[in-house]
């Protein structure tokens, strides 16, 4: 009997496996960004988020059996949860991020692009005031540079997650973003656009998701 059951699990997964179908995806992210497909990472800037200005594409490919849920973390540098970067110096400032993604399928036809039918939640929200921008000691936690922090949900990227309460992610044109190093190396969908939180400067830390059909 067990021999059985092992077989049969081992058929199961062979079977399953035969309905897969590989993709490719193009990202661009400021400063970084992971993705996954069920839960499972598929990728990760090859830039660490330590790095500023760290403004890369990266290209990919997974394989998945439909329908799949995408599971995309997006971050912008920041030295500490003041949200703040160049801290002390003439260029002390928010930073601001971006991200933009398309996925084509075997047939090179664009089956997914980054626009507002994703969902979104903000999970590192710093300063709460901009004007802790032009403080001569910003200290993470002390008005005006507050912050508001929480962990990832847990099963977020999956698809028995709730997201009925996540908004939709905002759209910003590439004049807000001012995408570069890498960008323009893409050959992006015309309908592929760059999303992020609500605010392109306090919006630190965001989780966006979407289900393909």
């Amino acid at each position: 009997m067990r021999l059985m059951t092992i077989i049969l699990i081992s058929a199961l997964v062979q079977t399953s496996s035969l309905y897969a179908e590989t993709y490719d995806v193009d990202v661009w992210a400021d400063n970084w960004f992971e993705m996954r497909v069920n839960g499972e990472q598929v990728a990760e800037d090859s830039v660490p988020i330590t790095t500023e200005r760290s403004f890369n594409a990266e290209s990919f490919s997974f394989n998945a059996e439909r329908p799949f849920v995408i599971g995309l973390i997006a971050k912008d540098f920041k030295e500490n949860d003041t949200g703040l970067e160049y801290i002390g110096t003439g260029r002390q400032q928010m930073g601001d991020g971006g991200v933009i993604l398309q996925i084509r399928d075997a047939s090179s036809e664009t089956i997914l692009v980054s626009d507002d039918s994703w969902q979104c939640a903000v999970i590192h929200t710093a300063p709460l005031s901009k004007s802790c921008e032009s403080e001569g000691n910003p200290i993470a936690g002390e008005a005006p540079c507050g912050f508001e922090a929480s962990e990832e949900p847990e099963g977020w990227d999956l698809s028995s997650f709730d997201a009925s309460g996540w908004a939709q992610a905002d759209v910003y044109t590439a004049a807000q973003v001012s995408p570069k190093f890498g960008y323009d190396e893409i050959s992006w969908d015309e309908n592929a656009q760059l999303i992020w939180g609500p605010d392109l400067e306090q919006s630190n830390t965001v989780l966006c998701r979407i289900t393909v059909e």
